[in-house]
């Protein structure tokens, strides 16, 4: 049986991953003495690899497909097949900075002032071509943790991922430029991709993720409409398309389905009955196929 060789993140992504993979259908169950989560798909093996070390691992074809930031698919110079951006965090829907950041009481004021300064990062490469391109020239160090906590007494600055900036501010750290933003990613190599049957199969996960992502903002909304009350029952509903309008038994109304953001729906449901729909409810939802 032909099988995809898949790579999950390890670390920090791990677990939102895990539950967009639930959601689109797939569901991964981790041992934590062991580096190969088992998955509910007998075409699909997964193993565990740290992000930053998935694009090396899916270049060379040891896994066919994987996902990781962007950030270290351009960190590590990986030539490989971008199949899908999916924006997913570890806190939330967005993406996520690679800022270039200061003590809050330093005399450096911009970039231009990180000439013959010291700086730290995991993201050494990034860092060093960004540098380049604004004619700057520092010293840059590897990171191998707790970055926010090596300015201003071992180095001047530092380059830090953030997706909140709330670490930074604890750390009494200024933001002087963003370097790069970042989003998950599902790549693919490229001999993999040549091949059919795994490029479905990638294509297949690239969709179902997709449609995993956008469900978690949206919610799903029933309710019934008498009939006189239909026209501006509508008038209140966004939605993806157009809402789905059936006719209730006996002449009884209307059922009307639809989609909206659940940032929103709060909002929208009492104009919804003020506007005479009955017996709404709220669902959630797995996935959005657009």
């Amino acid at each position: 049986m032909k099988t995809l060789n898949f790579g999950l993140p390890k670390g920090s992504l791990q677990e939102s991953t895990i539950d967009m993979m639930k959601k689109a259908g797939y569901t991964v169950r981790v041992n934590s003495r062991s580096y190969y989560p088992t998955i509910d798909d007998d075409e699909i093996t997964i193993r565990l690899i740290r992000p930053q070390d998935m694009s090396r691992f899916v270049e060379r074809g040891i896994i066919d497909a994987g996902l990781t930031g962007a950030d270290w698919v351009k960190e590590a110079g990986s030539d490989v097949k971008v199949v899908v951006n999916l924006v997913y965090a570890k806190q939330q829907l967005t993406k996520v900075k690679w800022v270039l950041a200061v003590p809050e009481d330093s005399e450096i004021r911009s970039v231009e002032d990180l000439n013959n300064k010291s700086i730290a990062t995991e993201l050494v490469n990034v860092t060093r071509q960004y540098l380049a391109e604004k004619g700057i020239v520092a010293d840059i160090e590897f990171s191998h943790g707790a970055t926010e906590a090596k300015a201003p007494d071992l180095v001047d600055a530092i380059v830090e991922l953030t997706e909140t900036g709330s670490s930074l501010r604890a750390n009494k750290l200024r933001v002087i430029d963003t370097i790069m933003e970042s989003a998950t990613q599902l790549i693919a190599n490229h001999q993999s991709w040549k091949d059919d049957w795994k490029r479905t199969k990638i294509e297949n996960l690239a969709m179902l993720f997709e449609g995993a992502i956008i469900a978690r903002e949206k919610v799903g909304l029933k309710m019934n409409v008498p009939g006189e009350s239909l026209e501006n029952v509508l008038k209140q509903l966004p939605a993806l398309r157009k809402p789905t309008v059936s006719t209730l038994s006996e002449g009884a109304g209307y059922a009307v389905e639809t989609m909206v953001d659940e940032s929103i729906a709060r909002n929208i449901i009492p104009a919804l009955i003020r506007a005479g729909a009955e017996g709404i409810i709220e669902y959630p939802l797995n996935k959005v196929i657009l």
